[in-house]
């Protein structure tokens, strides 16, 4: 009898689905995010999601996840730790830590971009890869 529950035991620790997987992180991600949208105020559907690097410790997954607006260069990159849920992966919720969490990346190919990456805090609107441009009025030349 105890050899079939060990078996049991054993048999339904080894059904468990493998999500070690980009699709199964970016997921989560998306979901997170989704259920999130009344407060970021960010609409998925426009967005391409990548997952660009991932670590897994057990239970446990590490991801760095790239956002792109949909049809533009404009973009950044978050970090996630995700929790093993059953036969899926669940964003842990971020701790902010006063730092910002995302890298913002200028689009490539553009001479007027700028050259380094800047943090923006969290919930912050997205930011123009070139600023506006003001008119500054030039001093009149004096009459004779």
């Amino acid at each position: 009898m105890a050899s079939a529950l060990i078996f049991t035991l054993l048999l339904a620790a080894c059904a468990r689905k493998n999500i070690e997987n980009k699709d199964a992180i970016r997921q989560a991600v998306v979901e997170y995010l989704s259920a999130r949208q009344a407060q970021t105020g960010l609409d998925m559907s426009t967005m391409d999601v990548n997952v660009l690097a991932m670590t897994f410790e057990r239970d446990t997954a590490r991801a760095t996840v790239e956002f792109r607006v949909k049809n533009s260069e404009a973009g950044m990159q978050l970090n996630y730790t995700l929790d093993r849920k059953g036969d899926k992966w669940v964003v842990q919720a971020r701790q902010d830590t006063g730092q910002g969490h995302g890298v913002v990346q200028p689009p490539s190919g553009t001479g007027d971009a700028p050259t380094g990456t800047g943090q923006l805090p969290p919930g912050h609107p997205s930011v123009p890869a070139t600023p506006p441009q003001i008119p500054i009025p030039l001093p009149s030349s004096p009459k004779q």
